[in-house]
C-alpha cells in the first residue's frame, strides 16, 4: 500500500507553543511508519516554518541548526512542501494531509484552517467556522445561548475598554453577581492568562493580566461548588461522545500550573456521575459540537454545580491536549479506542471532510 504523506505541524505563534510540543511528541510516537510517510514541521514563536531531520527534538532544544525554512503555497492542487533558502524554492515532498497539533492563536483559531482551505488540502480537525467560534470564548457563549445550551453569565470587554475606564468595567463585572469571578483572554487556551478573582483587588489584577494576552477578555461569574467535567467528541456530521471524566485540580481551578507543571491534579475516568447526568452531559456535548459546525474532534468542558447538578457548558477545545496523559485521548481509551486507533480515525475523518468539500461546485452558470 502507498504510504499516506502526512505533515505534523507543531509549535506556533502562541502562548501555548510549549504545550503544542508536548502534544505533538505523543502524536509522532504512535504514527505507524509503515503506514505514514511523516514530515515534521515546526513553527517558531515568530511564525517561521522549519523542517529537516529531528525537527521536533531541535524545537524542544530551541536549536534550529541544520534545519531549513519550508513553506506551502495557497494554490489549490499543489500541496507541495517547498524548501525555501537564499530566495530559491525547491520541492521537497507532496503532502496528502496535515495534522496541526497546534493550540491557541494562529493554529486553533481558524487562521491556519483558512490557509489549508485555500490550498485545498485535507487537514485534521475543525474548519474555519468551528475553529474560530470555538476559540473565541465570548462568541462561543453567544452561540450557546442562542441554541438554548446553558452557560454561566458573562461579559466581554476589550483591552481599550480596560485602558479607558477600568473602574466602569469592574462595576459592570460586579453587577453579574457575587465573587468569585474568572477572567480569561478570549482567544487562548491551556489556562494561560486566567485568574480567579475573590475581591476587587484580584479583579483589577486579573483584568490587566488577561489583557496582556488578548485584545478581548471574558469575565464570568463563578459556579458554586463547581465540579469540572470533560467529554471527548469525535466525528464529522455524525459525531459520538466519550464517557465523561472529572478533574480534581491541585490548584483552586485547573490552572496552567495544575495542567502541565504540578503532577498532583487528579483525572477521574469515568466521572462518578449518575447515568442520568452522564446522558445529559453527552447529549449537551454533541449539541455543542454541532452548534459551532465542529469536525474531526473536540473536547467539551463543563461546570457542574455540586449541590444542584445544574450543568453549564464552559468551553470547547477544537484541538485539545494530545499527550498520552491528556484527557481527550484518555477518555477515548476508556471508551474503547486506543491512542493509535484514535489518531488513525482522525486522519480518516480529515480525508472524509475533504471529500465532502470537493462535492461543492465552484462555478455557477444560470
Amino acid at each position: 500500500m502507498k504510504k499516506i504523506r502526512i505533515g505534523i505541524l507543531f509549535g506556533g505563534r502562541s502562548g501555548e507553543h510549549e504545550v503544542s510540543l508536548m502534544s505533538s511528541r505523543s502524536v509522532l510516537s504512535v504514527l505507524d511508519p509503515l503506514k505514514y510517510d511523516i514530515t515534521e514541521i515546526g513553527i517558531t514563536h515568530t511564525g517561521e516554518w522549519w523542517s529537516g531531520k529531528h525537527t521536533w527534538q531541535k524545537f524542544q532544544d530551541n536549536s534550529f541548526q541544520d534545519l531549513y525554512r519550508v513553506l506551502l503555497t495557497p494554490e489549490p492542487g499543489k500541496t507541495v512542501l517547498y524548501k525555501h533558502e537564499n530566495e530559491k524554492m525547491e520541492a521537497l515532498t507532496e503532502l496528502d494531509v496535515i495534522f496541526p497539533v497546534l493550540h491557541g492563536t494562529f493554529g486553533e483559531d481558524g487562521t491556519l484552517q483558512g490557509f489549508f482551505e485555500m490550498a485545498d488540502i485535507a487537514y485534521v480537525g475543525a474548519g474555519v467556522l468551528g475553529s474560530a467560534v470555538g476559540m473565541d470564548k465570548g462568541l462561543f457563549k453567544d452561540v450557546m445561548r442562542s441554541n438554548d445550551i446553558p452557560v454561566v453569565d458573562w461579559i466581554v470587554a476589550s483591552r481599550k475598554d480596560a485602558e479607558r475606564n477600568i473602574d466602569e468595567l469592574i462595576r459592570n463585572t460586579e453587577a453579574l453577581g457575587s465573587y468569585p469571578f474568572f477572567i480569561k483572554p478570549a482567544n487562548l487556551g491551556s489556562s494561560v492568562g486566567i485568574s480567579k478573582c475573590k475581591n476587587h483587588s484580584d479583579l483589577l489584577e486579573g483584568i490587566l493580566q488577561a489583557c496582556r494576552f488578548d485584545r478581548r477578555v471574558l469575565i464570568e461569574r463563578g459556579v458554586e461548588n463547581a465540579r469540572e467535567i470533560e467529554v471527548s467528541v469525535l466525528g464529522n456530521e455524525h459525531p459520538r461522545a466519550s464517557l465523561p471524566g472529572e478533574i480534581k485540580p491541585s490548584d483552586e481551578f485547573y490552572s496552567y500550573n495544575a495542567k502541565y507543571i504540578d503532577d498532583r491534579s487528579e483525572l477521574i475516568i469515568p466521572a462518578p456521575l449518575s447515568q442520568k447526568v452522564i446522558a445529559e452531559i453527552q447529549d449537551m456535548a454533541l449539541r455543542t459540537y454541532k452548534a459551532i459546525d465542529c469536525a474531526g474532534m473536540a473536547r467539551v468542558d463543563f461546570l457542574l454545580n455540586g449541590e444542584t447538578n445544574q450543568i453549564y457548558v464552559n468551553e470547547v477545545n477544537t484541538i485539545p491536549g494530545f499527550t498520552k496523559i491528556s484527557m481527550y485521548p484518555k477518555l477515548w481509551e476508556a471508551s474503547g479506542l486506543t491512542y493509535s486507533e484514535l489518531i488513525d480515525e482522525l486522519i480518516d475523518l480529515a480525508f472524509e471532510r475533504k471529500a465532502e468539500r470537493n462535492r461543492s461546485e465552484r462555478k455557477y452558470s444560470a
